[in-house]
C-alpha cells in the first residue's frame, strides 16, 4: 500500500474524532501505518496539535467559508484547520505550510479542494490580526475548549481557571518510573546520560524522572527488558499512597491499562495476592503485556467493579485501588480529543458510575483497610463530592487526611491541578475502614 502524505493522514485522523467521535489512541495506530517512518512524528505534531486547538481554528475558519462543508467532506475541513494550525503554531515557513495543506487535498482524493484550501489560508493570512481578534473575544474560542467545559471550571476554580485552561494546551513531559526491582533512580538517570537523553528527577516520586525531551521508548536504556515505564509523575503518587506491606491482599479495580498495577508490584513484591480487574476484555491485554515486559505477575478478569456478586471469591482486602472510570479532565493535555469527546451530560452519568462502585467495593474491604479513591479529573462532582456523599452514607468510613507537599487541601482528598509542577491533573483520597463502629 502506497504511504500517505502526512498532512492528508492527520485530516483524516483529525475527521475521525470529531465527525465520527473514535478516541486517538484508537485511530492513531491506523495512521500511522499509512505515512513513512520519518514522518511519524510530524504526524503526531499536526493531530495533536491541530485537536489541541481545535475550537479555535474553528472560529478563525468559519468567517472565511461561503457555505458550510457537507459531511461528507469533513477531511477537508480538518485539512484546513491543519493548514491553519501549521500557520499559527508551528515553525513551518507560510508558503511551506499553505502550499503542503493544499497539495495534500491530492492525496485525500479530492483535487477539486486544491484552489478552496489555497484561497481560504490565503485569504486568512491577508486578514489574520482582525480574525484572531474576533476569534479570541469568545472564551471558548480564545482558550480553545467546549463553552460547557469552560463555564464548568471557571465555577470550581474561581482564582485558576485561566491558568488551568493553559495548561491544557501545553505539551506534556514525558516522564519515566524506574522499575526499583532492577535500578535506583540515580543508577538510571547516570545510563540515560550515557545514552545522550537529558534528565532530571521528579519533585514528588522517588522513582521518577521527566525527561528534557521526549523520546521513542526505543532510546530508553533497557526498556524491553523492565527497566523503566512512561507514566506521568501524579500517576506515580497512588502506590505509595497504599502503604503497602507484605503479605496483603490488594485489589486493584478499573486496572487496565496497567501503570499503576505494574507500580504497586515493583514497590511491594511480597503481597499475597493482587487481583487486577477491568469491564473491558481488550483493554486488558494492555495490562498483560505490561506486565510481561516487566516481569510481574498479577491475577487477571475481566470483571466489572461495581458487580463484585459475579467475580469476587469471599476473601476481604486490605487495600484497594479504585481508580475510578471519570472525565480524564485532568489529562487533555496529554489526550487533547477528551475535549471533544466529552459532553457535560457524562459528567452525571460518571459520578453515577463512580457511586456505585464505591458501594459495592465497601464491602469487600477488611475492618482498618484502606480504599484509594484517584482519578484523573478536576472536576469536583467527580472527586470531593463523590467522597463527601459516600462518607455521609457509610459510618465505618473515615478519611485518612493525606500530609503532602503536593496538590491542594479538598474537604476530602488533594486535588492536583494540570501543569502544577509538570504533574498531569489528579485527585486523590485515603478512606479507611474502622474496627470499632460506633452507634
Amino acid at each position: 500500500m502506497a504511504k500517505l502524505d502526512s498532512r492528508a493522514a492527520a485530516a483524516k485522523a483529525i475527521a475521525q474524532v470529531i465527525a465520527e467521535g473514535q478516541s486517538l489512541s484508537s485511530v492513531m495506530p491506523k495512521w500511522q501505518a499509512r505515512v513513512a517512518e520519518r514522518d511519524r512524528a510530524l504526524l503526531q505534531e499536526l493531530v495533536y496539535g491541530t485537536l489541541r486547538w481545535h475550537s479555535r481554528l474553528d472560529a478563525l475558519i468559519k468567517p472565511l467559508l461561503r457555505k458550510p462543508f457537507k459531511k461528507k467532506d469533513g477531511d477537508i475541513e480538518a485539512l484546513l484547520r491543519v493548514g491553519l494550525y501549521q500557520l499559527l503554531y508551528m515553525r513551518v515557513p507560510d508558503h511551506a505550510a499553505v502550499s503542503a495543506t493544499v497539495a495534500a487535498s491530492r492525496g485525500l482524493g479530492k483535487p477539486w479542494a486544491k484552489n478552496l484550501c489555497n484561497g481560504i489560508l490565503r485569504n486568512f493570512q491577508r486578514d489574520a490580526d482582525r480574525l484572531q481578534a474576533r476569534a479570541d473575544a469568545d472564551l471558548a474560542s480564545r482558550y480553545a475548549h467546549p463553552a460547557w467545559l469552560v463555564d464548568s471550571l471557571t465555577q470550581a476554580y474561581p482564582d485558576q481557571w485561566q491558568t488551568l485552561l493553559q495548561a491544557n494546551n501545553q505539551h506534556p513531559p514525558m516522564t519515566l518510573r524506574v522499575n526499583a526491582l532492577h535500578h535506583s533512580r540515580d543508577d538510571y538517570l547516570q545510563r540515560l546520560r550515557q545514552a545522550g537523553i537529558g534528565a532530571r528527577p521528579t519533585h514528588h516520586s522517588a522513582v521518577g524522572i521527566t525527561l528534557d525531551q521526549a523520546v521513542d521508548v526505543s532510546r530508553l536504556p533497557g526498556f524491553d527488558q523492565g527497566w523503566v515505564s512512561v507514566q506521568d509523575e501524579a500517576a506515580q503518587l497512588a502506590a505509595p499512597l497504599l502503604d503497602l506491606q507484605p503479605g496483603q491482599r490488594v485489589l486493584d479495580a478499573c486496572a487496565a491499562p496497567g501503570g499503576k498495577t505494574a507500580h504497586i508490584l515493583e514497590q511491594q513484591p511480597q503481597l499475597q495476592r493482587l487481583l487486577a480487574i477491568d469491564s473491558e476484555a481488550t483493554r486488558l491485554t494492555r495490562l498483560e503485556a505490561t506486565l510481561s515486559r516487566l516481569g510481574l505477575h498479577a491475577d487477571i478478569a475481566t470483571a466489572d467493579a461495581a458487580r463484585p456478586q459475579e467475580w469476587w471469591d469471599g476473601a476481604a482486602f486490605d487495600r484497594i485501588l479504585l481508580d475510578a472510570p471519570c472525565s480524564a479532565s485532568g489529562v487533555i493535555r496529554r489526550h487533547p480529543d477528551i475535549k471533544w469527546l466529552r459532553r457535560a451530560e457524562d459528567i452525571d452519568a460518571l459520578a453515577q458510575t463512580q457511586g456505585r462502585i464505591l458501594n459495592a467495593l465497601w464491602p469487600l474491604l477488611k475492618p482498618g483497610g484502606m480504599l484509594l479513591y484517584v482519578t484523573c479529573s478536576v472536576l469536583p462532582r467527580e472527586n470531593q463530592l463523590q467522597l463527601q456523599r459516600f462518607l455521609a452514607a457509610h459510618n465505618d468510613a473515615r478519611e485518612q487526611a493525606i500530609a503532602a507537599s503536593w496538590g491542594h487541601r479538598r474537604d476530602v482528598g488533594r486535588q492536583i491541578i494540570p501543569g502544577e509542577e509538570n504533574m498531569d491533573g489528579f485527585f486523590y483520597a485515603c478512606i479507611r475502614k474502622q474496627e470499632r463502629v460506633e452507634p
